[in-house]
């Protein structure tokens, strides 16, 4: 019997509130995975992760397996127990460093050689052989190979690029369902750019193949929030709804909401660290640059709405001083607040979808944030 299965519970127009089960627990839809690329979350322990209840996060296979190592991880039995976190990882493939490590690369339909961005070595990716690192890692969710399709791409390197990838799902497919895996779960990656034709084409060919869940790949790439949108909504019709819907590396509070209201399920993004350790803060009524000097003097916390422990406890006017003073941990403790603050977008999503009013919940999210000032 799999061990994987999503439940649809509840439809409010297009936005979807569901359940993942996995063999290390339950994953509540939508969803958000705070991104450990190297098997950590930048600035912040796992028990925060823990505190705040994230159910699953995400690490990546290309940098695992540079380092530590796949020794490291065997030794251990998985990089859930090498990181001491006992719930559900997604691991993508090294699809995307295919697109942001071009220089470091040389693709052909074999797979994808990579010259190390650590040491020079050289290291190959083919769609079997991720397939079984991602077993060494002991991915609960596996992704497939494929070929982020960079932006602005023509019509014709997206096509070739989109087919590539669709050549790679069929093989990585196969070698998954004839491979003993600790895996629960294998999810097949629509690309194609903002080509509705080469869009369709790859959604109905990644179907074909018949996945597990299915993901929407190649976006947030540097199209714009209005084409992303664009592509959801003539991409997300075509995928099954007994299927959860993972769109890859977004992303801000507003693309979530509007990928929500399209029908997305799970999301990944490094913004609420990566933001946070540059002193952006995000809160309900919007965004904060607390390097700016009209914090100097605030005392209000950090976060007045939030009964997060870190959101409260600290002023802005303390956190403006420790990220001027290049402290680390100012930007600690915003990373720590955007992660509490995604964790609680994404309870009030899928809370106001169960009941209905995802309308709703949507336009007093933009309320909230119209008059906000960084």
């Amino acid at each position: 019997m799999s061990k994987f299965k999503f439940l649809l519970k509840k439809s409010d127009n297009n936005a979807r509130a569901g359940v993942l089960q996995t063999s290390l627990g339950e994953i509540k839809t939508p969803a958000f995975m705070p991104v450990a690329t190297q098997g950590a979350i930048k600035s912040t322990p796992i028990n925060i992760i823990e505190e705040i209840g994230y159910e699953m996060i995400l690490s990546n296979t290309y940098h695992i397996l540079l380092r530590p190592g796949l020794e490291v991880i065997e030794k251990f039995g998985s990089l859930s127990k090498f990181m001491n976190w006992n719930k559900p990882i997604l691991t993508d493939s090294g699809g995307f460093q295919v697109m942001s490590l071009s220089k470091l690369r040389k693709i052909n339909k074999n797979g994808v050689t990579f010259q190390s961005h650590i040491d020079g070595s050289s290291h190959l990716l083919t769609p079997e052989n991720v397939v079984e690192t991602q077993n060494i890692i002991g991915s609960n969710i596996q992704m497939v190979l494929d070929e982020c399709t960079p932006y602005p791409s023509t019509h014709e390197s997206a096509e070739k690029s989109m087919n590539l990838s669709i050549d790679w799902a069929e093989r990585a497919r196969k070698k998954f369902l004839s491979t003993k895996l600790r895996s629960d779960a294998q999810f097949g990656i629509v690309q194609g750019s903002i080509y509705e034709d080469l869009r369709i084409k790859s959604a109905l060919e990644t179907i074909n193949i018949d996945f597990d869940g299915y993901a929407v790949g190649g976006l947030a790439v540097g199209e714009g929030h209005d084409e992303m949108v664009k592509v959801l909504k003539y991409t997300l019709p075509i995928l099954p709804d007994n299927k959860v819907r993972y769109l890859m590396g977004v992303g801000r509070p507003e693309n979530i909401i509007e990928s929500v209201a399209e029908g997305i399920d799970i999301f990944d993004c490094v913004i609420p660290t990566r933001e946070g350790r540059h002193g952006h803060a995000y809160c309900k009524t919007g965004n904060l640059k607390l390097k700016n000097q009209k914090y100097a003097d605030d005392h209000s916390p950090l976060d007045e709405e939030s009964n997060f422990s870190f959101s409260k406890r600290f002023s802005k006017s303390y956190i403006h001083h420790l990220i001027k003073s290049n402290e680390p941990l100012g930007g600690m403790i915003i990373c720590w607040h955007n992660l509490n603050y995604y964790k609680e977008l994404m309870a009030g999503i899928r809370a106001s979808i169960l009941e209905e009013r995802f309308d709703n919940f949507r336009k007093d999210f933009y309320f909230k944030r119209s008059g906000s000032k960084s």
